[in-house]
């Protein structure tokens, strides 16, 4: 989970009324197009910025019907969260807030209501908001809010009464933090605790986080769990077999190998429908289905020559698709790897750290987390990504769909 900071939505010292109180005349003055009296945090800001655009009516939202009961069920089976994760989330997170007068809420990467807790008096408040299973929560659907941005940015979040901006929604505070698959690092969802405003309180956030990283323990306890299942069953075939060889997971990650140098992952395209693949570690390579698993046997390197890049970012799941002779695959990206991809396909001579820092944050200075994300990328792309500076391979066709 990113943890660059917790960024509390009442600063520490200020009186919660007045600051509240603020907040509403600063969201008025952003809507009617005037000079606020004080800025709103970035975070708040940019958040704005992206619903405006979106068509978020700031009286009413966004027009996104709940999900069914059935498709809520499906959800919940296909979410990704095991019951042990579950379990964490409730049992650290429900007690708070029945006492606090809150309710816990826990969506999937949609944004989706999966399952609500919490105070009956609360519920009912939810429910006269739409705030039920089933309901887009997401920022498209109902503006800027801790579950929506919290998918959005990747990181723990709150927001406070006027930073929401859907005006039926001033009247809540809300902390929320994503929740990641251990075995593929993907994003499952976020979980939330939500109340009136007049309930705000710093330590929300830090709680939500803690038990969202709870959660994510467990999740990887069962991703473990399920490697050393597979690398029983890798032992004997890996035994048989003369040259380099190794077994992953689905999701790259290696349970057992012969013939190679110690390596915890390799990316693996997500389609996993043909014979061969094509590897950033090992270039062309057999592909074959085991039990809970994969044999790959590396059939030697490739240039990069030739190769054409596609960037999908006009969909909700922005994805990049890798074209080599071989064949081609396609990966899913998070929105901030897909906004660097971009940004480095349409500037080819290269981005400094702090170049790429004003881009993502306008702030020069957080190079720290540009260089966690571009390391990130680098290790799922080797051979696409340059650094010193960051930038595309030359010999690279990149096109870009929006």
């Amino acid at each position: 989970m990113k943890t660059d900071h917790l960024e509390t939505a009442v600063p520490t010292g200020v009186d919660p009324h007045q600051y509240t109180r603020a907040l509403a005349r600063v969201h008025e003055a952003v809507l009617a197009g005037q000079h606020p009296p004080v800025q709103p945090r970035p975070l708040i800001r940019q958040s704005w910025g992206r619903v405006r655009s979106q068509g978020v009516d700031p009286d009413r939202g966004g027009d996104c019907r709940p999900a069914s009961s059935g498709e809520v069920e499906q959800r919940r089976a296909t979410c990704g969260l095991t019951e042990d994760a579950l379990l964490a989330l409730r049992t650290g997170l429900v007690p708070a807030a029945q006492s606090a007068g809150h309710i816990v809420v826990i969506v999937d990467v949609d944004g989706r209501v999966l399952w609500r807790d919490g105070h009956p008096t609360v519920f009912r408040r939810a429910d006269r908001l739409g705030f039920v299973e089933g309901a887009s929560w997401a920022e498209n659907a109902v503006g800027t809010n801790a579950i929506g941005t919290a998918l959005v940015e990747d990181r723990p979040v709150q927001v406070h009464s006027a930073e929401h901006f859907v005006r039926t929604h001033h009247a809540w505070t809300c902390a929320a933090a994503p929740i990641h698959d251990a075995a593929g690092g993907r994003l499952l969802g976020a979980v939330d605790i939500s109340g009136p405003a007049d309930t705000v309180h710093p330590s929300t956030l830090a709680l939500v986080h803690a038990v969202a990283g709870l959660a994510e323990a467990r999740l990887r306890d069962a991703h473990r769990t399920r490697l050393d299942r597979l690398r029983a069953i890798a032992a004997p075939i890996l035994a048989k077999l003369n040259g380099q060889a190794l077994v992953t997971d689905r999701h790259g990650w290696v349970a057992a190998s012969t013939g190679l140098p110690p390596i915890d992952r390799v990316v693996l395209p997500e389609r996993h429908d043909a014979e061969q693949v094509w590897l950033p570690a090992f270039g062309a390579c057999s592909f074959e289905p085991l039990p809970e698993g994969i044999l790959l046997r590396p059939r030697g390197e490739q240039s990069v020559t030739g190769t054409r890049l596609v960037l999908d970012v006009g969909s909700a799941r922005p994805t990049l698709t890798v074209h080599r002779e071989t064949g081609s695959w396609t990966y899913q990206l998070s929105g901030r790897h897909a906004d660097i991809l971009v940004h480095l396909a349409a500037n080819r001579a290269g981005n400094s750290a702090a170049d790429l820092a004003e881009h993502l944050f306008a702030d020069r200075t957080r190079t720290i987390t540009v260089r966690a994300e571009m390391s990130r990328l680098r290790k799922r792309f080797a051979d696409l990504l340059d650094h010193r500076p960051y930038r595309f391979l030359p010999d690279l066709d990149i096109t870009v769909s929006t």
